[in-house]
């Protein structure tokens, strides 16, 4: 990676004049040094409104906490004050920053971008900053607009907070508040930090016809970013977005899946070193998802009945489905590794494992249980710098994904295999052995049948078997129609 760029040393004067903290000036350099690398590495103009969301969204793909997350948000909007080129008293909001403008006489008429156009007149004299009482006038003017930014940035945290919050009063995944705050963060550089107030179903219109439009996002990007939006204004703006039929959107196709072979799954296992190995022995034995099988809990293995349970899955969903018996010898020699890095972690004295933030409250001492422990954790302890804890995590989903395709990629095998080809390929391995199609439903946990019978379209069924007319010896017999009997 290369050196990060430098900040512009009047950036501490703009920190002085927020009345930010000085021991707290290294944090909001570091994370404008991150976002100048960020513009950088991926072609963005340090200077456009928009670029904000997206290393926002980037930090969170980083697994930066919330709190991080803000404090990055508010180094960059500062950052933004030392970057204006207008003079003082022409400092706004980005939302009042003007579109056109014409000079008309002794006046300028000025168009705003908002979503009321307005004009107002200000004489050429006003402009003449060389005049004392206008010095006057644009340093009040300075203050006034800094006032108004901080009134919109302070709602958008505002907003923020209170989707967090919405989200977790339904218990919702957190996989689901990274995908709505992001989406809530592009909608506000779209719109270029436009009071959260003043939007309308109209900005939100513009903007799925943005993206359906100009980005060409993925029919089921767009149904998300539908989604969210739609839970922004009802229960967090509190407003109805109204009528949205008329806004492009995409029509999602059904993919058939891709499975492997029987010889290419040994051929890929052969590939993958421990722990992977046995990880994608038990997605593909089990039919898990990467989300289940990177979050099992040693309490999630039943030796006695041969069951493994998957505890709030996707929907926040529960199920059980059979261990492999030809693989108990290896779980077993996971669980001798987990007991005693548990144990050598207890010994260094570490806070336990991460564990849901209401069951913590109620059993303050589970995550330092043997019970409790993840199946696949990670190699090193993670630091909590809120608390000064050193807690464990399991393994990155990210590590998983790099590690089976490099093992398909050693195995040249010539199809796009990803961890969820596992699952694909358990349920077609099923199918072909001829098992009901309601028992693997409730194996997948699918909660409609409908979404299991893609798993048909990948098999070859010897009831009617399809064949190519290639493939077939295709004889007619010659029909003579009397015609004259016939057409009488």
């Amino acid at each position: 990676m290369g050196s990060f760029p430098q900040v512009d040393p009047k950036y501490g004067k703009v920190l002085a004049s927020r009345q930010v903290p000085r021991e707290e000036w290294h944090e909001h350099q570091k994370w404008v040094r991150y976002y100048l690398h960020f513009c950088d590495k991926y072609r963005h103009a340090p200077d456009d409104p928009e670029n904000i969301p997206l290393f926002i969204g980037k930090l969170a793909s980083k697994n930066q906490t919330s709190a991080q997350q803000d404090q990055a948000r508010r180094a960059i909007e500062f950052y933004f004050v030392l970057l204006s080129p207008e003079p003082p008293c022409q400092q706004r909001a980005v939302s009042d920053v003007p579109a056109v403008s014409e000079v008309k006489g002794n006046f300028t008429v000025v168009k705003k971008q908002d979503a009321v156009s307005h004009y107002h007149q200000v004489s050429k004299r006003e402009t003449d900053y060389s005049l004392p009482e206008n010095r006057e006038k644009s340093a009040c003017s300075h203050m006034h607009a800094d006032s108004v930014i901080e009134r919109v940035n302070a709602g958008w945290r505002d907003v923020e907070t209170k989707l967090k919050d919405e989200i977790l009063l339904r218990h919702y995944s957190p996989r689901t508040l990274q995908a709505y705050a992001g989406w809530m963060r592009k909608l506000r550089g779209f719109m270029l930090n436009k009071n959260p107030l003043e939007l309308t179903g109209t900005d939100v219109k513009s903007f799925l016809t943005d993206l359906a439009v100009k980005k060409q996002v993925s029919a089921s990007a767009q149904n998300q970013a539908f989604n969210a939006l739609l839970f922004l204004f009802r229960h967090v703006l509190k407003k109805e977005l109204g009528d949205l039929s008329d806004t492009p959107r995409a029509k999602r196709s059904r993919h058939i899946p891709t499975v492997l072979s029987k010889h290419e799954v040994d051929a890929l296992f052969a590939g993958l070193k421990e722990p992977y190995k046995l990880l994608a022995m038990i997605m593909y034995g089990c039919g898990l998802r990467l989300s289940e099988v990177a979050t099992l809990r040693i309490h999630n293995f039943n030796f006695n009945t041969g069951m493994l349970s998957i505890q709030f899955g996707k929907g926040g969903k529960s199920r059980t489905v059979p261990l492999p018996n030809k693989i108990n010898s290896e779980i077993m020699r996971q669980f001798e590794k987990v007991r005693m890095l548990h144990q050598e972690d207890i010994k260094q004295g570490y806070a336990g494992v991460f564990l849901p933030a209401s069951f913590e409250k109620k059993a303050k001492y589970a995550a330092r249980e043997f019970a409790w422990q993840w199946f696949f954790p990670a190699q090193s302890l993670t630091n909590i710098e809120a608390t000064r804890e050193l807690r464990r995590y399991h393994v990155h989903e990210t590590n998983i994904q790099k590690a089976i395709k490099a093992a398909a990629h050693k195995a040249k095998i010539p199809k796009r295999v990803t961890p969820h080809t596992l699952r694909h390929t358990f349920a077609t391995h099923l199918l072909q052995a001829n098992y009901d199609i309601r028992q693997i439903q409730q194996m997948l946990g699918h909660s409609d049948v409908r979404t299991t019978m893609i798993y048909t379209h990948t098999i070859r069924t010897d009831l009617k078997p399809l064949r190519s007319p290639l493939d077939e010896t295709i004889t007619s017999d010659v029909i003579s129609y009397r015609v004259q009997g016939d057409l009488k």
